[in-house]
């Protein structure tokens, strides 16, 4: 392979990831597929049906990187959710601090970009204030806090720390045959669970389900096959193009948004290139840009008044501070992480759901008193 058929390639990923990353938005903006909104409808109406929405799209995700990875068309230990270090109490409290923030700003990563998207100038805001937020936790000062406080806890392991090397260790399996199993185990159950919930059994739920996990197993394929150049012409070495962590990724939605920013910031300067994860920020926006404008939903809206724009503020740092640390969002952990079965993403997807009831705790307690 030449250095023009890489760049040629380059270019196809980052499209191919722009597609995607656009029906994504325009699916989410239709069928309101939203985690946060998932955990509002079980507390406080008892409603499951939003949350069987992302248990499909999990138990698709899961079953679809079981059999990529099987059919080795990606190695789960070249994923960015492929470390041999489970960082189990940033995972804890970057999950807390995204949840709690989520609530507070409306909406995770990708339901602001969605939001943004539809003509809302409240997601604007937090979508610049959470991606600044996440690049300091990245690169800047609270990144410096983060390192020497819960990065510093941690379990390393000698494989991969996610569920198929404990059970094949366990049960005496082979790493891959485990993986398999595991994978296409719990993507049943939770496929099972979520369609024999009552009146679940609409186009809307499906679409949503079926949809949203098909476009992650998608993203992997895109860059953990697509984009994997074995030996790169230049260095060497074994890159996947397009990426900003130099493994394979998918879908996630805090640290892509400051890149994102980043880019836009210092185009003039050549080092900055478009990945994966920028495009798909930009993706999102225009693919619910265009299903607003389509269905005729595209509003603009603002702030209420100080306390909502104190609330979105708060949110959006907590998002951007807790995402980078918890090393992923709703969607970057919990169904890109939790598709690889990972350690770090089981515990930071039960944190930020634990951090989003105890925000809408925290709502129900300030109306209370202010009524």
């Amino acid at each position: 392979m030449q250095t023009a058929d890489i760049s040629a390639l380059n270019t196809l990923v980052l499209s191919a990831s722009f597609l995607l990353s656009l029906l994504f938005g325009a699916l989410v903006q239709r069928t309101h597929f939203c985690t946060m909104g998932a955990v509002s409808d079980v507390v406080n109406m008892g409603d499951w049906t939003r949350m069987r929405q992302w248990g499909l799209a999990i138990g698709v995700a899961m079953a679809g990187f079981a059999l990529l990875a099987y059919a080795g068309l990606i190695d789960p230990a070249k994923t960015l959710h492929g470390g041999k270090r489970w960082l189990w109490l940033s995972a804890i409290v970057g999950g807390l601090l995204f949840g709690f923030g989520m609530v507070l700003s409306s909406g995770c990563g990708s339901k602001t970009l969605v939001r943004v998207g539809s003509g809302n100038l409240k997601s604007l805001v937090v979508l610049l204030v959470m991606g600044m937020t996440g690049f300091a936790t990245m690169k800047g000062i609270t990144a410096v806090w983060r390192v020497a406080t819960v990065d510093q806890v941690g379990v390393d392991f000698a494989v991969t720390a996610n569920l198929p090397h404990l059970a094949a260790t366990a049960l005496g399996l082979t790493p891959s045959l485990a993986a398999l199993l595991l994978g296409l185990g719990l993507g049943a159950a939770l496929i099972v669970w979520a369609l024999r919930g009552q009146q679940f059994m609409q186009g809307e739920n499906l679409l949503a389900g079926l949809g949203v996990g098909g476009l992650i197993v998608a993203m992997w394929w895109v860059s953990g096959s697509l984009g994997h150049v074995a030996e790169h012409p230049d260095t060497l070495e074994e890159v996947f193009l397009a990426t900003n962590s130099g493994r394979s990724e998918a879908m996630s939605f805090v640290a892509p948004v400051a890149y994102a920013l980043d880019w836009l910031m210092f185009y003039s300067d050549k080092s900055k290139v478009l990945t994966l994860g920028i495009v798909s920020v930009f993706g999102v926006i225009a693919g619910s840009a265009i299903m607003a404008l389509w269905t005729r939903s595209f509003r603009w809206e603002g702030f209420g008044g100080t306390e909502d724009v104190a609330n979105h503020l708060v949110g959006a740092v907590l998002m951007g501070v807790g995402g980078v640390t918890a090393m992923g969002c709703t969607i970057g952990q919990g169904l890109t992480g939790l598709s690889t079965l990972g350690l770090n993403s089981l515990v930071a997807f039960v944190a930020i759901l634990a951090g989003s009831v105890a925000g809408f705790k925290y709502q129900m307690w300030r109306l209370e008193r202010m009524t």
